[in-house]
């Protein structure tokens, strides 16, 4: 009985250990744990949709960079379509990199100036909520146009917070196939300049006098389907890349990466883990 005793106290003590070891595993796996590949900063990282779209279609960008060690907080902020701004979630003081998902409830609004006041009253929330000091932008299609208008209408109010980093993906700042633009007509000169401009592209010409002089580091992603339109379908990539006109001698640093191939796709690409790659690593790449 004494032997049988010491045999099922052995057992115990083993259970209550590896119980022990599980808990405490469950705590460090709980703990905020970063990739040492990544910068670690304060400085969040907004997401834009397209036409359309919802916070949904910046899901996969954003859970491929917390999958990554990027971040752990991922937040949405809704904007009512009369531009009422309402926080999902919080930012803890500690977090580093954290991403907000835009969520436009109006998706369908190609006033692109509203667009932007509804970018500014997101990034006012934000400054009044954590007193931010700087953030950074990704954009997929009309995206792209808010975060354009952005510093076009705001670029000299100096109370708010600045622009840090940009990525654009798919970006139709000179027309939109099928609309104002048709498959390899769209001709650009050496320094990105259209030979013909769209009415939108002809307001965002201001940028080259208020874009943020040597402040903003620009990645344009644009895509390729190999179809021979040299489009993604629905942009062309003369569109596209018509952006670094627009920017030349006022951003600190442009580059443009093409995706070829099926998910090159206009709606795919935000779905394509090449773009969630150079996203994370132009952001966040120490």
């Amino acid at each position: 009985m004494k032997a049988l005793n010491k045999i099922l106290k052995k057992i115990i003590s083993i259970i209550i250990i590896i119980v022990l070891l599980g808990v405490i595993g469950h705590v460090s796996f709980d703990k905020k744990i970063y990739s040492s590949d990544y910068i670690k900063s304060s400085v969040p990282t907004l997401f834009f949709h397209g036409w359309g779209g919802s916070y949904r279609s910046e899901s996969q960008m954003a859970n491929y960079a917390k999958s990554h060690g990027v971040t752990d907080t991922i937040i949405r902020v809704d904007v009512s379509p009369k531009g009422k701004v309402t926080l999902n979630g919080r930012i803890n003081k500690n977090t580093q990199n954290p991403i907000i998902e835009v969520n436009y409830l109006n998706n369908k609004n190609d006033n692109y100036s509203e667009d932007a006041l509804w970018m500014k009253q997101v990034v006012v929330l934000l400054q009044k909520e954590y007193n931010i000091k700087r953030f950074n932008v990704v954009g997929h299609s009309m995206g792209n146009m808010t975060i354009a208008y952005y510093p076009l209408d705001y670029s000299q109010d100096k109370s708010l917070p600045k622009l840090n980093k940009q990525v654009d993906i798919a970006g139709h700042y000179n027309g939109i196939l099928g609309m104002n633009d048709e498959p390899n007509k769209m001709k650009l000169a050496s320094n990105g300049k259209p030979e013909k401009m769209d009415s939108d592209y002809k307001q965002l010409l201001k940028l080259r006098e208020v874009y943020p002089n040597n402040q903003v580091g620009i990645l344009n992603i644009y895509g390729d389907k190999n179809d021979g339109t040299h489009s993604d379908g629905s942009v062309s990539n003369a569109s596209s890349k018509s952006l670094r006109y627009l920017v030349s001698g006022r951003a600190k640093s442009y580059r443009e990466k093409k995706i070829s191939g099926p998910q090159a796709q206009h709606s795919k690409l935000h779905e394509n883990k090449e773009v969630d790659k150079l996203l994370i690593n132009f952001l966040w790449k120490k």
